[in-house]
């Protein structure tokens, strides 16, 4: 094999020599840990588990060819990947990124850019139903060797065929490696270290993945040079990343098995067939064959009409199962007869194909009620909606988050080539950029909206009590369950859009009438009118005072 192609990424602060752990990396992709050696060196053997996860990669991609299991994965992929003339199928999302305004523009360009070399905006469903198919993506990212900081030049895919990731450990001279001392002399645990890279080979074989051996026409590629995509479902046995379909293997093969068991019941039994019983008297045996093939051939008819060349032949030296029955009948029977067999009777019945259709749907996590055709689409009220509806929903949104690590990744490369951020700083950032992808499932949005409607209608009859018994914080949180994060936001949002006059300052307006207060005078009860002689006819004299005063005592 050839030396290593590719770029690596390396951080510029070095782990520190105290880190020291017996256990390797979680194994998240499907990838053994190959410790191997020999006479000529070290080599990596993945000739078997190649050649497993070769077989089981066509054999789903044989799977997708079926018009059952076709029309369940373009569910998945048109729920997952929407098509709009106008807006792309996603955009990254950086509203909970704590960076300056500068540098998010600059994500957004470069995601933008990835997407343009990836020509993702128009073949976002083959890619996605490539991934969701194989279970695995491969993407090479091509730069410029004598100018790594202009970025990614190209993203080229690569078929999961031709490539195999593999992590190997790491074999130093020294009888202790790669064991590392704690307190003593005596006292060591175990601390491998790890190569990982891609072996790729230009045809879909086998390698042996030797390392010690140039060539055997397969190519060794730097880890960061790839952008390695899986489904997140690994066989924790095997080691072998799986792909969604994997669980609807069972109920395909049985689809399929009685499908062809029908096809085979109906053709022998739907057609009426006679039994000839022909008298051949005291005629002894081998006499008595003869006479009846020779009526048989007389009257018997078996015109075959040929597609290819439209004529019509004669195929009479061919004995099928549908056709008649022709059966000797010594003296003292009834003498020549003909009757009449029925044919099948429940050919009508689809009883065990509906049930291996729900069966495989139900493996494959797509509701039930989609696979009938006449069923039409009702857009009623949410309790209308069906639970296995949500249910799908909340799956969609999953793949789109495990499908988000391929960005992810090529975003990454693409930001530090391009010095934008150092690998320190995208680990802080990385858990902050999410991807929007536009959405189309109707009966999450009208979930959505009957929910904004019910918290509407409690804020309308709690408003009354708003100052008396709940504060305005407690109604924000507790009855329109806006977050703090949400809350700042929308009061960002309002104080921008008052300033700018988009709607009228509620400090100015009447609560009740809606209508603007007056901006000069007397105040919430307009102009009163000055009167001089007001006050002198209001005051009460001392004597006036106790006058009343004895009065009112007596």
């Amino acid at each position: 094999m050839a030396k290593l192609f590719g770029f690596s990424i390396e951080e510029t602060e070095n782990k520190s020599a105290n880190i020291v752990s017996p256990v390797p990396k979680n194994n998240e992709d499907g990838v053994d840990n190959y410790i191997a050696s020999g006479f000529y060196g070290q080599y990596v053997d993945i000739e078997g588990a190649y050649r497993n996860e070769h077989e089981l990669i066509k054999r789903y991609r044989e799977m997708a060819l079926h018009p059952e299991a076709d029309g369940a994965i373009e569910d998945v992929v048109n729920e997952a990947i929407v098509s709009d003339l106008y807006d792309s199928p996603v955009e990254v999302e950086l509203s909970n990124l704590n960076a300056s305004d500068g540098i998010k523009k600059k994500i957004r360009e470069e995601f933008r850019y990835l997407k343009d070399i990836m020509d993702f905006d128009k073949k976002s469903h083959e890619i996605f139903r490539n991934w969701y198919i194989d279970g695995r993506l491969y993407y090479l990212k091509v730069i410029d060797q004598k100018n790594p900081q202009e970025g990614i030049k190209d993203l080229r895919y690569i078929d999961p065929m031709k490539i195999k990731y593999v992590r190997q450990e790491k074999r130093k001279n020294g009888k202790d490696d790669p064991f590392v001392r704690v307190n003593s002399k005596d006292d060591k645990i175990p601390n491998p270290e790890f190569d990982e890279y891609y072996i790729y080979t230009m045809k879909p074989n086998y390698p042996t993945g030797m390392i010690a051996q140039a060539g055997k026409g397969s190519t060794k590629i730097a880890k960061d040079s790839i952008t390695y995509c899986t489904s997140g479902l690994v066989d924790r046995n095997k080691n072998r990343v799986l792909s969604y379909l994997h669980k609807a293997i069972k109920a395909l093969n049985q689809l399929r098995m009685i499908e062809d068991s029908l096809v085979i019941y109906r053709l022998s039994r739907a057609p009426e067939r006679r039994i000839f019983y022909i008298d051949v008297g005291n005629l002894p045996k081998v006499k008595a064959e003869q006479y009846l093939k020779e009526v048989m051939s007389r009257y018997r008819n078996k015109l075959t009409y040929d597609a290819q060349t439209g004529e019509v032949r004669d195929d009479r030296k061919y004995m099928s199962m549908m056709e008649d029955f022709w059966l000797p009948r010594r003296e003292g029977g009834r003498g020549t007869e003909i009757t009449t067999l029925p044919g099948g009777q429940n050919l009508g019945e689809l009883t065990d194909i509906e049930y291996f259709q729900k069966k495989l749907y139900r493996a494959l996590g797509i509701p039930e009620s989609r696979i009938a055709a006449e069923g039409g689409f009702n857009l009623g009220r949410s309790s209308e909606i069906l639970r296995d509806e949500l249910k799908f929903a909340k799956f969609v949104g999953r793949l789109r988050k495990r499908f988000a690590h391929m960005f992810n990744d090529m975003l990454k490369t693409q930001l530090i080539l391009k010095n934008i951020v150092t690998p320190e700083d995208w680990e802080k950032m990385e858990d902050h950029i999410q991807y929007d992808f536009l959405y189309d499932n109707q009966f999450a949005e009208l979930k959505e909206t009957e929910m904004i409607q019910g918290r509407l209608g409690n804020l309308a009859q709690i408003e009354p009590y708003i100052g008396k018994y709940y504060s305005t914080e407690f109604v924000r949180k507790r009855v329109l369950r806006q977050t703090d994060q949400e809350i700042e936001e929308i009061d960002m949002q309002i104080e921008d859009e008052i300033q700018k006059g988009i709607i009228p300052n509620p400090a100015e307006t009447d609560p009740i009438t809606g209508e603007p207060l007056p901006q000069e005078g007397g105040g919430d009860l307009g102009d009163v009118p000055e009167d001089e002689n007001l006050d002198a006819e209001g005051q009460v004299t001392d004597a006036e005072y106790q006058k009343d005063t004895k009065t009112a005592e007596i």
